[in-house]
């Protein structure tokens, strides 16, 4: 647990705006998983090929994180965007203390806002970079199974490859969905009422939203991407997916 000292700062944090708009502490927390982000894909193939289950799985929870952390973002800056439309559309609010000081806050200056955005949730960022890390194994025998059984020739690569994406979207997709939502729910405390209900608010419309996306990305994931690639290639292009199945899944807990 943070000492009162760490809330303190983390609640000031939380109260800050860039340019009014922007969260300093989702700001902050996404630029430091870019960088980690970053440095990780500078020496993928060399963790890979000494590690590959470990690199998949550490991969995996890195962008699960800015996954969350982009639809944290995300919800705040909507919040932000409604509490300026009440203040009247003011550009930036501040703290009425604030109002004290010699010279107002320049365009661009930090500033308080009057009624704070949604606290970061560290929470729900660890729920959801522990999904990815341990789903990353499952997803790396998975890949590998559909390399094996339908290896891409040169003659014809593509019906291999349509064969990997049909194979996956109507066996993979559907269980990883209900892995997803019964992670979520347990780890939330949820039990099986809500379990239940979120199968039946969330599941099926989500996983329609995933039969219109994902076939054209592993069309091209198994068509051209490397196997060592695939799984984060999926994972990168996954993390607009996984901001919207961390929106879905919050509203849906609301």
């Amino acid at each position: 647990m943070f000492s009162a000292g760490r809330r303190s700062i983390l609640d000031g944090l939380n109260r800050r705006y860039i340019y009014g708009r922007l969260p300093l502490l989702h700001t902050i927390i996404f630029l430091i998983e870019m960088a980690a982000a970053t440095r990780l894909a500078a020496k993928f193939n060399s963790y890979y090929s000494e590690k590959p289950v470990l690199t998949t799985m550490v991969t995996n929870a890195i962008l699960g994180g800015i996954a969350d952390t982009v639809a944290q973002l995300i919800t705040a800056v909507r919040a932000g965007s409604g509490r300026r439309s009440s203040n009247g559309g003011d550009f930036i609010s501040i703290e009425i203390h604030d109002l004290d000081k010699e010279k107002p806050p320049a365009l661009g200056e930090l500033g308080h806002a009057r009624h704070a955005a949604p606290a970061f949730d560290f929470e729900r960022l660890t729920r959801f970079m522990s999904y990815g890390f341990f789903m990353a194994p499952l997803q790396f025998h998975w890949f590998g199974f559909l390399s094996r059984a339908f290896p891409l020739t040169k003659k014809n690569p593509s019906i291999p490859a349509l064969k990997r994406v049909v194979c996956d979207q109507l066996i993979f997709a559907p269980f990883g969905l209900a892995c997803f939502f019964t992670f979520m729910t347990v780890a939330e405390g949820g039990g099986r009422r809500a379990l239940s209900r979120k199968f039946q608010d969330v599941y099926l419309p989500t996983l329609k939203a995933n039969f219109v996306l994902w076939p054209a990305v592993q069309v091209l994931n198994f068509r051209v991407v490397p196997i060592q690639f695939q799984i984060p290639f999926v994972s990168s292009v996954g993390i607009a997916w996984t901001a919207y199945l961390s929106l879905t899944n919050s509203a849906e807990q609301e």
